[in-house]
């Protein structure tokens, strides 16, 4: 089969398209044609070594897949060949199959095609994990989300107006703020034009944000969490400026409030019971209309790498797909 095999830690466009050998499922195992396969963030981070695991070399990148169950292991009873899936694994994404822990895996909705079911696990995912169980988000509190305008971003500003927040979208352009409009926020902030922490005090009339979703770190970490308010939780999402931020630990104490961390998929393999639970809840949403993935743009599998480069250079708002 082919796929795209990182050889050696580097930029994307070290990155080989080539041919590898087929693996069969073990027992409690899914081997899964694939049909689309969103590019996160993470991919990026991993091709160069910069992830917080790194993966042995030579390996495939590559996490949230959809596309038709080619076989199953023995002890595997909730899928059967032909079945349209989608699911997630540690790396191995960008290529013409893959074989998933039959946990990871799971029945697409015939009404949700590929593209959109392999944009949706993971950042509805991480996003919904982390407010509803990480800070516990309530009806009439007040969410910031930085980076809002990217995939997990996009995600929990959906999900946050969804769940009955006010909804602060902070993004680095007029135009990805407006995308967080048209899917709910109420307020937005040009971090790279205005002042981040006086925003966030002129928008909530100095009571400052209850919750903060923080995917991106660097220097926007901070101000953000000075824009707390008291008990508020600060969610630790990932690093997508590339910088990770050193807190000075007086602020939780002078906000009385708590840094959390979100790691969605050590808590999937951790607790798959309750993750499935959170994946139904979407899914249910996601029927009624209530969730609507953007797809930013479909890349064919041989042109993987210009994908990972689209998303290293910031231009993307919401998710991209590379498609089979």
């Amino acid at each position: 089969m082919k796929a795209i095999v990182c050889e050696k830690f580097g930029h994307p466009s070290t990155l080989v398209y080539k041919d590898v050998e087929s693996r069969q499922p073990k027992e409690k195992e899914v081997l899964v044609e694939i049909k689309a396969c969103g590019v996160n963030f993470p991919d990026t981070l991993i091709v160069q070594g910069l992830y917080q695991f790194k993966p042995e070399l030579p390996f495939t990148p590559g996490s949230d897949i959809a596309g038709v169950v080619k076989a199953v292991g023995e002890k595997i009873k909730h899928l059967k060949v032909g079945d349209e899936v989608f699911g997630f694994v540690a790396h191995g994404g960008f290529a013409e199959e893959v074989v998933l822990d039959g946990k990871a895996v799971f029945p697409k909705p015939p009404n949700m095609d590929f593209p959109i079911a392999a944009s949706f696990l993971m950042a509805y995912g991480t996003s919904y994990h982390a407010l509803k169980d990480r800070a516990r988000l309530k009806e009439g509190e007040t969410l910031l989300v930085l980076g809002a305008s990217g995939g997990v971003g996009l995600a929990a500003v959906e999900l946050g107006k969804l769940m009955g927040a006010k909804v602060i979208a902070a993004a680095s352009t007029d135009e990805k703020l407006e995308l967080c409009k048209e899917y709910g926020a109420d307020e937005t902030i040009n971090y790279s034009t205005e002042d981040l922490k006086a925003q966030i005090k002129v928008l909530t009339e100095g009571k400052g944000v209850d919750v903060v979703y923080d995917p991106v770190g660097g220097k926007y970490s901070e101000p953000a969490l000075r824009g707390m308010a008291w008990e508020g939780r600060f969610l630790v999402v990932g690093f997508a400026a590339g910088d990770i931020p050193k807190i000075p630990l007086n602020l939780p104490l002078l906000k009385g409030c708590q840094v959390v961390g979100v790691f969605w998929g050590s808590f999937a393999m951790k607790f798959p019971n309750k993750n499935i639970q959170n994946t139904m809840e979407l899914m249910q949403w996601y029927a009624q209309g209530k969730l609507k993935p953007h797809i930013h743009a479909v890349y064919p599998l041989k042109d993987a790498t210009k994908a990972l480069e689209e998303m290293m250079n910031r231009k993307v708002r919401g998710k991209i797909v590379i498609s089979n």
